[in-house]
């Protein structure tokens, strides 16, 4: 009810500006939105989630928000995308609302304060919610040297992370989806899964590892990739990211703006990739839905489609947080 009330106020200022301010009065005026907890828990990844509605990446990338966030009733929260150095992201403006679709699109650019700041945000044990932690490359680092960021980032956060995501398929860092070719992927999950196995050794536990794929991919690269993710031991898949097709608010001013399209109009290619996921990985990796889930609903078909989790982001922003509470009631697992 609140959030109906102060979505228009939101809504008539830079989309940025209202993203830092909201989330800032969700972490400083917890009356604002009243605690809301939902317990219909599942197990996926050898993790406990409380229930099976999670907030994606990109929305807090620097771990700030975690108080505030997690009395949404978020049964897992997923900060970053971090990057093991600090850097600005794309300049501005970089984020984009199409109302009228119920659309978002974003060029934000890995815009983070670096890795060591997002660990000194994070909580400590025992948290209310499962934490996972987005790494991504820097800019600067070459394509070819990605590896040698993902495996600074994930020494960096293995110990408080609860889950992992290698992020390869944002479309606002030039050059990161080709990490998901055949011959770049499985030389980055190679040496991820080295680094891994030094990490389990040293801290004698495991953290399950997920990796987030685009919605843009040809059929002939889901099952190579799922083939790859197989191979090397990967927990997860994260499907969706955004996308680069903006066929579809091709009659919205807003269209032609460079960046990655999210909401209402991501959604069939979101279920479509989900599926053929599903059917290409044969039920050996889970998988965790995002992408143009604005309702209990469509977080109920994707569960049907072979999604073990769902997560928001534009949902959240369009909808309000009454959202998450909605679904994680609704889902049966």
């Amino acid at each position: 009810m609140l959030y109906s009330l102060l979505k228009p106020v939101l809504f008539s200022v830079d989309p940025e500006l209202a993203h830092e301010v909201s989330l800032q009065l969700l972490n400083e005026l917890p009356a604002l939105v009243p605690e809301a907890r939902v317990d219909n828990p599942t197990k996926v990844m050898g993790i406990e989630f409380p229930n099976p509605v999670g907030l994606a990446a990109g929305l807090d990338k620097n771990g700030d928000y975690l108080p505030g966030l997690a009395r949404l009733g978020f049964g897992f929260i997923e900060v970053g995308t971090v990057t093991p150095k600090p850097q600005d992201g794309n300049p501005k403006p970089r984020l984009f609302r199409l109302i009228r679709h119920r659309a978002i699109i974003n060029r934000m650019g890995f815009n983070n304060k670096g890795v060591d700041y997002l660990l000194s945000r994070i909580p400590p044990r025992p948290r209310p919610y499962v934490l996972g932690i987005n790494i991504g490359k820097n800019l600067d680092t070459p394509v070819e040297n990605a590896l040698d960021d993902y495996r600074l980032a994930l020494k960096k956060v293995y110990a408080e992370a609860d889950y992992i995501c290698l992020n390869v398929s944002s479309p606002n860092t030039p050059g990161l989806r080709q990490l998901q070719s055949e011959e770049a992927l499985d030389s980055l999950l190679h040496g991820i899964n080295e680094t891994r196995k030094a990490l389990q050794d040293d801290h004698q536990f495991d953290r399950p590892i997920a990796l987030k794929v685009a919605p843009d991919l040809d059929d002939r690269a889901i099952p190579v990739i799922a083939e790859l993710m197989i191979k090397h031991r990967v927990d997860g898949l994260i499907a969706t990211n955004t996308t680069l097709d903006h066929s579809l608010v091709n009659d919205h001013a807003l269209a032609a703006e460079a960046g990655g399209l999210s909401g209402e109009p991501l959604c069939q290619k979101s279920r479509n990739v989900l599926s053929a996921f599903h059917q290409a990985l044969q039920g050996e990796i889970p998988i965790i839905s995002v992408g143009g889930i604005m309702s209990a609903g469509e977080a109920q078909m994707r569960l049907k489609l072979g999604a073990s989790l769902v997560q928001l982001y534009s949902g959240l922003i369009f909808q309000g947080p009454g959202l998450v509470r909605e679904i994680a009631q609704a889902v049966k697992i």
